[in-house]
């Protein structure tokens, strides 16, 4: 690691091709491929990178036979058939996708040459159908390059870097519109009044308006696709904050109900198929082991409560979870648990905890003496760590210290140095501040005040500590202010909010991360060292000027350099007046879960010393 850093302060893919069958083949029914995602970016090497996704099937095609002989079709047998076998279903390999002719007989524009579930024989369907919309069709996305893996993985990156943007910037006009409706009707009742018109305010979240502004403007992912399996883009551990979130990004269709499925009347073979659960304990008969769940069914209970009241049918998700089962069609199992830091009224975060595959269903007596369907749900090998696992493990270190050690097999400490809480600045920028001015504010400060119209009219920060959005240069609330220590614009004053501990990282040598779940929008830590003088910085040839950190600094000097960053520098002053000497304070730029490395985009290196550089 460098042990200064110079900060700026101055402003036609090819067609997937597939294989021709032969002129006039049996009417075997096989999965259309589509384009999964036409909105990749494209660069020179173009006639190198192949876009266009698999869709395959299932696991395996399952032979369904309407009567007649159970023999299956080899996939591989294209020439002429008994016509006792002309209704039954290929035999496919799981890598294998095929793709008609447009102009053979037998590449039908019905519903079912696109299913990913075996249906019904072609040839028993003599009316055409309406040809039903993209979201209504299962698709599975498999085979992609690493380039295409990260090129998803940043789209859901920037997609949820305006989902929380939008978040916390209508949590804010809607802090000032209730202010103002509130403060519109106490003006004409009483005062005692007043604060009886406040509590019957309706408040819009946040959350539900960001995601409706998105959907306007067809800004929500996968919304032309029911995708069974893994979404593109979405690694096992990431965490969400409300259950909107999770439909924005497909993962989740449904705001309320625990499973997500595919309708009968929209599906290609006429059955519901299970795509996604929430596991969240709201069944008092569920019970959840980690890599085995028995999930219990929905229906038949008691509202607001996990109390059953009624026997469950096998109907609507319970039978989509049973279809799915029959398939061998895996779910998306997404964990609801009570986390600290939840910004949700339930107190809950969501984790995405990768693939199961449903193994048994029975009917059975619940504890409160109705009856339950029940589903064992096995998790896929070889995926990686459970997210909800990785919660659980931080929040016992962060109660019993001596467990940490069980996290840590190197024996090597960071080199010696001082530790700084804060940067240290020469003394001739505090002197510049003698005839510096502050507000007046007595009970925190309000709109309309000195320290808001020095940021242009607005606070920074929302009642709950979150940036509303980024600026060249923050001015908080110093010394000269009247306001108290527990001033909403006092946030970097008021100290560290998370748990942090240096690692030694295989990829990195050094890291940070953090016990806590970071929310996107909070405050970290300050980056901080010692800053040199114009004329100290030109011994080491750096322009403006530069923090040294080679022996005093903190713990944000071992965040690592990435040039998709989960952190990101504000500029901010506090102490002093002096523009050109700003504090470097790191803010979370998406919710990071615990034990997930923080990473800073340190910027271009110096031309002459090759050193890496902070910008704002």
């Amino acid at each position: 690691m460098d042990s200064s850093l110079s900060l700026h302060t101055s402003p036609n893919h090819n067609a997937f091709q597939q294989p021709q069958p032969p002129p006039q083949p049996p009417p075997l029914l096989v999965p259309k491929s589509e384009p999964f995602w036409s909105a990749l970016d494209h660069d020179d090497i173009g006639d190198e990178l192949d876009l266009l996704t698999e869709f395959n099937r299932v696991t395996e095609l399952f032979h369904l036979a309407f009567g007649g002989t159970n023999a299956v079709i080899p996939p591989d047998s294209f020439g002429p058939q008994p016509a006792a076998c002309s209704h039954l279903l290929p035999s496919a390999d799981v890598d294998s996708v095929f793709q008609e002719d447009p102009n053979s007989s037998t590449a039908a524009e019905s519903d079912a040459s696109r299913a990913i579930v075996p249906v019904a024989d072609l040839t028993v369907r003599l009316a055409p159908r309406r040809k039903q919309s993209r979201q209504k069709e299962l698709v599975r996305v498999m085979g992609l390059s690493v380039r295409e893996d990260a090129q998803l993985r940043e789209t859901v990156r920037r997609t949820r870097l305006v989902y929380d943007s939008l978040r916390v910037y209508t949590a804010v006009e809607e802090e000032k519109r209730v202010a103002a409706l509130v403060a519109t009707k106490a003006a004409a009742v009483k005062e005692e009044e007043g604060t009886a018109v406040e509590g019957r305010t309706r408040r819009l979240r946040g959350d539900l308006r960001a995601a409706g502004l998105m959907r306007e403007r067809g800004l929500w992912l996968h919304r032309q696709q029911r995708i069974v399996g893994a979404i593109p883009g979405i690694v096992v551990g990431d965490v969400f904050l409300f259950r909107m979130e999770l439909c924005v990004f497909g993962l989740h269709g449904q705001i309320q109900a625990g499973i997500d499925y595919l309708p009968g009347s929209m599906s290609s073979c006429g059955e519901p198929i299970a795509t996604s659960v929430i596991v969240s304990g709201g069944y008092e008969d569920d019970l959840d082991n980690g890599e085995v769940i028995i999930y219990t069914g929905q229906g038949g209970q008691e509202k607001n409560s996990s109390r059953q009241i009624a026997d469950q049918k096998l109907e609507s998700g319970n039978l989509a979870l049973e279809r799915s089962m029959h398939y061998g069609v895996e779910v998306r199992v997404i964990r609801g648990m009570r986390y600290e830091g939840s910004a949700s009224a339930s107190g809950k975060v969501y984790v995405y905890d990768g693939v199961y595959k449903i193994v048994d269903h029975w009917f059975d007596v619940g504890r409160s003496g109705f009856g339950v369907y029940k589903f064992k749900l096995w998790r896929i090998e070889g995926q990686p760590k459970m997210g909800s696992a990785i919660l659980k493990e931080a929040r016992s270190i962060r109660r019993s210290e001596s467990d940490s050690n069980t996290l840590h097999y190197d024996y090597r400490d960071p080199l010696s140095y001082e530790y700084l809480p804060r940067t240290s600045f020469p003394q001739f920028v505090f002197h510049q501040s003698g005839q510096a001015t502050g507000c007046n504010c007595v009970d925190g400060c309000g709109d309309g005040c000195f320290c808001a119209m020095k940021n242009g009219g607005d606070f920074p920060y929302t009642l709950q500590g979150h940036l509303v959005k980024g600026k060249p240069l923050i001015f908080e609330c110093g010394p000269f202010c009247s306001c108290p220590p527990h001033c909403r614009n006092r946030l970097k004053q008021k100290g560290l909010k998370y748990r942090l501990e240096v690692f030694r990282s295989l990829q990195t040598a050094w890291g940070v991360r953090s016990l806590d779940l970071i929310q996107a929008g909070t405050f970290i830590c300050e980056f901080a060292g010692v800053v040199l003088t114009r004329e100290q910085a030109q011994l080491f040839a750096m322009n403006d000027f530069s923090l040294d950190v080679s022996t005093m600094r903190n713990v944000a000097c071992y965040m690592s350099h990435s040039s998709t960053p989960n952190v990101f520098v504000q500029f901010v002053l506090y102490d002093h007046n002096n523009l050109m000497f700003p504090h470097l304070m790191l803010f979370a730029m998406e919710n990071i879960p615990p034990m997930r490395e923080l990473s800073l985009d340190y910027g271009v290196a110096d031309e002459w010393t090759g050193k890496l550089s902070i910008c704002n």
